[in-house]
């Protein structure tokens, strides 16, 4: 029975994989750009979506003062690497949501999603290091490399008229399957499942309020889906630190 879980990770991405060869490239919407958010205030065009990134900024600030002070502790010993990569992710998103925001076309987008594939790689790598007890390093940096990949794909093939996610999208979506996956395998804590159970809501919710951007925007006048979009997303990244902060703590008996 513990031999057949531990092959079910590499079911799981062995499926994922064939489904994205079989479905064959996955274009960008062509009118991705025309966020609901038009507003300037400031000087600053597009001022919601634009200042809505300062957040993944300092929830990235506050998870590196929490990796530094448990640099000698052993919670968070095997997966320190990925979570660093995952952070550094996270605090770049920050100015490369904004730059792209600020004139949204291709070009800018790259520096969006360059980080958040960075920030997602990193999440895996980091659990993988946890959930295993062993070091996070070479996954790591591996999934930086594929995360550059990723992006460059992305963004190569669309120059030439033939843009497909596919290689980006795998980023977002495996560590929603492969984490919950991992946690479940090696029996890690509840108190880590049920946080990221509410990481993964948080983000469909995210997911669910760019989709519905314009939509929302109608609704409430003074607030645009992918605004709101960005704040659940900084929010599923708090409690991500939250979790992290609460593990190097002393247990008390």
């Amino acid at each position: 029975m513990n031999t057949l879980r531990n092959y079910l990770s590499v079911a799981a991405l062995a499926v994922v994989s064939a489904v994205a060869l079989w479905h064959g490239p996955i274009a960008q919407l062509p009118n991705y750009h025309a966020f609901a958010d038009q507003g300037a205030r400031y000087g600053i065009p597009h001022f919601a979506d634009v200042i809505s990134n300062l957040g993944f900024a300092l929830v990235a600030l506050w998870g590196a003062c929490v990796l530094s002070r448990s640099a000698w502790k052993p919670a968070l010993m095997h997966g320190r690497a990925g979570y660093r990569l995952f952070l550094i992710g996270l605090f770049f998103t920050a100015f490369g949501s904004a730059y792209y925001h600020l004139a949204p076309d291709n070009a800018r987008l790259v520096w969006d999603r360059l980080p958040i594939a960075l920030a997602c790689g990193g999440l895996l790598a980091g659990v993988w290091g946890d959930t295993r007890q062993k070091s996070s390093a070479v996954f790591a940096a591996w999934m930086a490399v594929l995360a550059i990949y990723s992006v460059t794909w992305w963004y190569v093939t669309e120059m030439v008229g033939e843009g497909d996610l596919r290689p980006y999208l795998m980023f977002q979506i495996l560590p929603m399957l492969l984490i919950p996956l991992w946690q479940w395998i090696y029996r890690s804590p509840v108190d880590d499942r049920l946080s990221y159970g509410v990481v993964l809501l948080l983000y469909a919710a995210a997911k669910t309020t760019e989709i519905y951007d314009h939509e929302i925007a109608a609704q409430l006048g003074t607030m645009t889906g992918h605004t709101l979009k960005h704040l659940l997303a900084t929010l599923a990244a708090a409690v991500i630190v939250a979790r992290l902060a609460a593990r190097q703590r002393p247990v008390r008996h």
